[in-house]
């Protein structure tokens, strides 16, 4: 039986592994770097912090990494990993939900029996879990999505005529599914020096290296609507900045398989992939 005050027997961890700690903001640290840093997805770092704004960082604020096994999807439930001093309230409270909801989600599990390492169901409630779902996943562009995911219905009205990331472009692919029925993203060719620029007014939720799409910058738009930009080469924008349509984000590097500057470019909406050319103009 697990018992005592989780602010007690919570440590704050710095150095290390960070997967599956607290740790304490320092200096300079920024919520993109600690995802590096723990190889986590950064909305996983997000939803697992509800209420934690990346510009709004202060030194010794205590951040929970969530651990590899730990799942966040947007609505709920989470799969979360108990640690030294959890009970259901000091769960619910860190989530916004109610002891009693984590309860009926795990009607095998008593209370009373929770041991340290073991995963639970954390179901969410209210308009915070929402709007801290809403946060765009640092994940791959539409390749890695199957072409069966299901429609998140239709945009907001005002979300309509954004300008193209480039203002000099070639079409290389469109969004859409591929011989074996995988989406994939929209692919942009350009010039050498060309920068990409944002497509709507937004905050800056992720700028930094992503597993073979080089450089990477997602922006986060108002109705719920995510622009990711990759391939990029020097970054011009940081994670927590906002920004306006026309604002500088990355340049085009030159793709060492094509050849060409290259810019993948995806649009989601709700989390979701969709095609580009339902909000460009």
């Amino acid at each position: 039986m697990l018992s005592g005050c989780a602010s007690q027997s919570r440590p704050a961890v710095n150095g290390g592994p960070l997967a599956g700690n607290w740790v304490s903001i320092r200096p300079g640290d920024t919520l993109g770097e600690l995802a590096r840093r723990a190889d986590v997805p950064l909305l996983r770092l997000q939803r697992f912090n509800p209420g934690v704004k990346a510009r709004q960082l202060r030194v010794g604020q205590r951040i929970l990494i969530p651990t590899q096994r730990e799942r966040a999807p947007g609505g709920g439930p989470y799969r979360y990993q108990i640690r030294p001093g959890d009970t259901y309230t000091e769960v619910a409270r860190l989530f916004d939900t109610t002891a009693a909801r984590i309860q009926a989600a795990n009607p095998r599990l008593s209370p009373g029996q929770l041991r340290v390492g073991q995963l639970i169901k954390v179901p969410l409630s209210g308009p915070s879990a929402g709007s801290t779902a809403s946060r765009p996943r640092p994940a791959k562009p539409a390749s890695t999505r199957t072409a069966s995911l299901p429609d998140p219905g239709p945009l907001p009205k005002q979300q309509k005529n954004w300008p193209w990331p480039l203002d000099d472009y070639r079409l290389v692919r469109g969004f859409g599914p591929d011989s074996r029925g995988t989406l994939q993203p929209m692919l942009l060719a350009t010039q050498q020096g060309k920068q990409a620029q944002a497509v709507a007014d937004g905050e800056v939720s992720f700028a930094n290296s992503m597993r073979q799409l080089g450089r990477v910058v997602i922006v986060h738009h108002p109705g719920n609507l995510q622009s990711v930009y990759a391939l990029c080469g020097e970054l011009k924008v940081k994670e927590g900045q906002s920004v306006k349509a026309g604002t500088p984000l990355c340049t085009v590097s030159r793709n060492a398989t094509t050849g060409r500057y290259d810019l993948l470019f995806d649009v989601r909406y709700g989390g979701k992939p969709i095609d580009p050319r339902k909000v460009l103009r």
